[in-house]
């Protein structure tokens, strides 16, 4: 019952957590002054006579709380504090210095030396009480600080935990995403398809592909799905097997003819298509914007579907530049949409890019965006002895350029680039 008695004492003078007190004075006198108040208070009293003596009890078991005498044989009271300081320990004790000295100077000597407060002697009762409440207040404050920041390491560990298994899916899902672009470049007789995949984080929300049922004649796409992430990426994996260059039987882009071999449909029936699946799934919020083409090598007649994409550059061999198509609306937005079909001839030499938005929305050191025109020129710079991979390669080289410094991608990029040689 007596301890109890205590614990309800410290509780009602505002003692809080402070339970052991450390009395550090060479005067047996004061020393019993001191111990017989904190006894009555309630707190459980350990006592030194040197600061030497002192630091072998702090060793074994850190109080609460110390009192020290400034002036002791030995080590002295600001010695013994900063000893005390130098203590290896997570535990924060409280340490009150007791000085016949007044003067500012002193004070600060104290203070430097690690002390928290100071008593000017003769002592009173009741200043002593106030300034271990105030210690209290202090030391429970710290308590719960240090356990606020326990709960939070604590939290952060699990954190870090999640996140490496988090990010050992990412890196596997940006494998399975790589395998739907199973190779960069391929050439078609003496026609070239090229392609460039850059997500902003493990995974992305672009997509590219070609794919070819037979001789002289090829297709390829470029996609970007709203938003980022883990969702935008689980679409194009969806979209990889509607457009799969591998399985021709499950590709919304060919049908097999006369049970022989597989053709091409029109551009603006595999966009209708796609936007009737993507409609049709409840629960579905995602949209895609995407250029679709199609072209016969024999002549170069390209059939190309633009649904919300930025507008597909040509590069003529004479030199000039054209941006292509109407525009159109994404898909997945609305019902019921017709795509219309865009129709060129493609000239030996001549050259077609598809790319994404992370081109032209991509911020510039500036503060400006690539825009059109400025895509325009990063393509004719990079045409002149670039071809195929290298081109598509050097023109992202050249965005990342003139980004501003330390800056990452905002977004995706990606690009699908034809290079037409004729028959």
């Amino acid at each position: 019952m007596a301890e109890v008695s205590q614990t309800e004492t410290r509780a009602e003078l505002g003692f809080g957590g402070i339970r052991t007190v450390l009395v550090v004075d060479d005067s047996r006198l004061q020393r019993r002054i001191l111990v017989a108040s904190l006894k009555k208070w309630g707190f459980d009293v350990l006592e030194a006579d040197s600061g030497d003596a002192a630091i072998e009890i702090c060793a074994q078991d850190l109080p609460d709380l110390v009192l020290s005498d400034w002036v002791m044989p030995g080590m002295s009271g600001p010695e013994f504090c900063r000893a005390f300081r130098a203590l290896e320990t997570d535990q924060y004790s409280y340490f009150i210095l007791l000085t016949a000295k007044s003067e500012k100077q002193e004070v600060a000597r104290g203070l430097d030396a690690g002390a928290d407060d100071f008593l000017i002697k003769p002592l009173e009762a009741d200043e002593l009480r106030a300034r271990i409440s105030a210690g209290a207040r202090i030391l429970d404050m710290q308590h719960e600080l240090s356990e606020k920041n326990r709960l939070i390491e604590t939290a952060l560990s699990e954190l870090r935990v999640a996140h490496d298994a988090i990010d050992k899916d990412l890196m596997q899902a940006r494998k399975i995403q790589e395998s739907l672009v199973p190779e960069l470049s391929r050439e078609f007789g003496k026609s070239r398809v090229s392609m460039l995949l850059k997500p902003c984080g493990h995974i992305g929300g672009d997509l590219v592909g070609m794919f070819s049922p037979g001789v002289n004649r090829v297709g390829f796409y470029s996609i970007d799905v709203s938003g980022h992430g883990i969702t935008s990426a689980m679409m194009t994996a969806r979209l990889g097997g509607y457009l799969s260059s591998q399985h021709f039987d499950q590709n919304v882009a060919m049908e097999r003819r006369f049970n022989k071999f597989f053709a091409l449909l029109p551009p603006e029936d595999v966009a209708e298509t796609l936007n009737s699946r993507l409609m049709a799934d409840a629960g579905v919020e995602e949209y895609f914007t995407m250029v679709y083409a199609i072209v016969d090598l024999r002549n170069g007649h390209v059939k190309m579907v633009q649904a919300g994409h930025p507008h597909p550059l040509l590069l003529r061999r004479n030199g000039g530049t054209e941006f292509l198509g109407e525009g159109g609306l994404p898909i997945g937005l609305l019902s019921d949409v017709s795509f219309q079909r865009t129709e060129i001839y493609m000239e030996p030499g001549d050259k077609l890019l598809l790319y994404s938005d992370g081109f032209t929305e991509c911020s510039l050191a500036d503060g400006s965006l690539l825009d059109e025109d400025g895509l325009r020129r990063l393509a004719t710079d990079c045409v002149p002895g670039r071809s195929g991979t290298e081109f598509l390669d050097d023109m992202f080289w050249r965005l990342t350029q003139s980004m501003a410094p330390g800056k990452g991608m905002d977004d995706d990029v990606s690009a699908v680039f034809f290079e037409y040689n004729g028959n």
